[in-house]
């Protein structure tokens, strides 16, 4: 949990590590929410990886912050709005009042990725109620086949979601057995089924044998890796996924695209494929990879957000919160920093899924 051991991930020094931590800091505001940028909005998944980030190069009092102000907002139903925006008063409002069951979910691994990084159980403790109605919320929109919508208006699942949803199942069942006292011991069972569920279906439609159960987005990388970065998929399946459409996605010393057919790379979507490589054991591919994407770090430490190749232009003009958040878990988990190998690896995490989806990783 410090710079030194991201700096051990051999793709950027410890002086260039410190200005991508100091700028996401910087982009903290006073109430511990973390926005995409300066004046521009938070929402609840990419507010919890940028405090991962955080807790990941040794920041883990501004992590705390954010995961307080996160749970001071939670609805009584267990969710949270898509997005918050700053008012004049200083106080964030809900902007986009969606129920993401996806970003809704996402705190339980914040939560438990801070515990192993710091073993601060009350912290955890006083976050366990919160992950505790997330996750009831959440497994309200579980569907027959295993699936989960991605909000209350839909019956639609997306695979992506559901293999967000599938790790934060598992740390929320970390979580409950280890501060969860009896609450936590009532509901683990059921978590447990309910998330092997979720992620059988997602490693059978990962693996082409059930590719109806969610909605068609194959266009987009992110359903590409993210069965593999959600620690569904693994083993024999997870290689061939990622090679299947490595040509689809990657572009050759730029970075992963965002869309299939768009000539545009961008840099979250590209450091998370870099976390998926190396929990598949595929650590130097990682870095080289990681290595490639280095063209959209700006002078000050934060990733512009793409590049559109094809113009030779940054787009969009953004430098955001989250894309520089990815970076630091990437080189997290290259770097042997534990508590980042311990959520994204999923080897260590319970409701694991049968042998032919079992953690292949160094």
């Amino acid at each position: 949990m410090s710079v030194a051991l991201l700096a051990r991930a051999g793709v950027l020094d410890r002086a260039a590590i410190e200005r991508t931590v100091e700028q996401v800091a910087a982009l903290q505001r006073p109430d511990g929410s973390i926005p995409w940028f300066h004046g521009d909005k938070t929402d609840p998944w990419d507010h919890v990886e940028s405090a991962m980030a955080l807790t990941a190069a040794g920041r883990p009092a501004a992590a705390a912050e954010a995961y307080r102000w996160l749970a001071d907002r939670q609805n009584c139903d267990g969710s949270w709005y898509a997005n918050y925006a700053d008012t004049a008063e200083g106080a964030a409002e809900a902007a986009d009042k969606t129920k993401d069951a996806n970003f809704t979910a996402y705190l339980a691994v914040g939560a438990y990725h801070h515990l192993v990084a710091t073993g601060d159980r009350d912290l955890a403790g006083d976050l366990w109620p919160s992950v505790r109605r997330a996750i009831e919320f959440v497994l309200e929109l579980q569907r027959p086949d295993g699936a989960i919508r991605w909000n209350p208006e839909t019956d639609e699942a997306l695979l992506t979601g559901s293999s967000s949803m599938y790790q934060a199942l598992r740390c929320a069942v970390a979580l409950a057995e280890r501060v969860g006292g009896v609450s936590g011991r009532r509901v683990a069972g059921a978590w447990t089924q309910a998330a092997v569920r979720l992620g059988e279906v997602v490693v059978a439609a990962a693996s082409d044998e059930a590719p109806e159960v969610f909605a068609p987005k194959d266009r987009y990388s992110m359903d590409w890796y993210y069965p593999v970065l959600g620690t569904a998929l693994r083993g024999e399946a997870g290689h061939a996924r990622i090679d299947g459409d490595w040509d689809r996605f990657v572009v050759p010393g730029l970075g992963a695209r965002c869309v299939a057919d768009r000539p545009w790379v961008t840099g979250g979507e590209t450091f998370e494929l870099c976390i998926a490589l190396w929990a598949l054991g595929r650590a130097e591919q990682a870095r080289r990879v990681l290595t490639d994407v280095q063209h959209l770090r700006d002078r000050d430490g934060l990733y512009w957000t793409g590049y559109v190749y094809a113009d030779k232009a940054v787009w969009p003009e953004e430098k955001t919160s989250w894309t520089a958040g990815s970076l630091l878990l990437a080189l997290a988990v290259l770097g042997g920093e534990p508590a980042s190998r311990t959520v994204f690896g999923g080897g260590r995490l319970p409701a694991a899924l049968p042998a032919r989806a079992s953690v292949l990783t160094a």
